[in-house]
């Protein structure tokens, strides 16, 4: 057991529906609190574990800046393991300029994690 996280794109089209992965973590527990953060920011205190969070472009801005100061809230859970920025931070940096992409392209992508 422990924390699964994901970032997918989806079209959410009439015809052929997409809903493919392009990121997988396990285990990021400051991306997670930050991913909760602006969740709940957005839609209220209710809990985060999953739950879709929609990303836009000012959100993934946000994100990227972040990263780079190395400003992900600590977090702490149960299944969430210990501080992985440094493992995942060229990951990180990838899967926003990736969704970046995506949202360019018309689709949607959110983030979602399993606790």
């Amino acid at each position: 057991m422990g924390l699964d996280q994901y970032a997918r794109v989806e079209n959410g089209g009439d015809d052929e529906v997409l809903d493919t992965q392009i990121a997988y973590w396990r285990k990021h527990p400051h991306l997670q609190g930050w991913m909760e953060n602006k969740y709940r920011a957005i839609n209220g205190e209710k809990e985060f574990n999953c739950e879709k969070l929609y990303l836009t472009h000012p959100i993934l801005n946000e994100l990227e800046v972040d990263i780079r100061k190395n400003d992900l809230p600590e977090t702490t859970g149960f299944f969430y393991g210990c501080d992985s920025d440094d493992h995942y931070k060229k990951q990180d940096l990838k899967f926003v300029n990736d969704a970046h992409g995506y949202l360019d392209d018309g689709y949607k992508v959110y983030y979602s994690s399993w606790w």
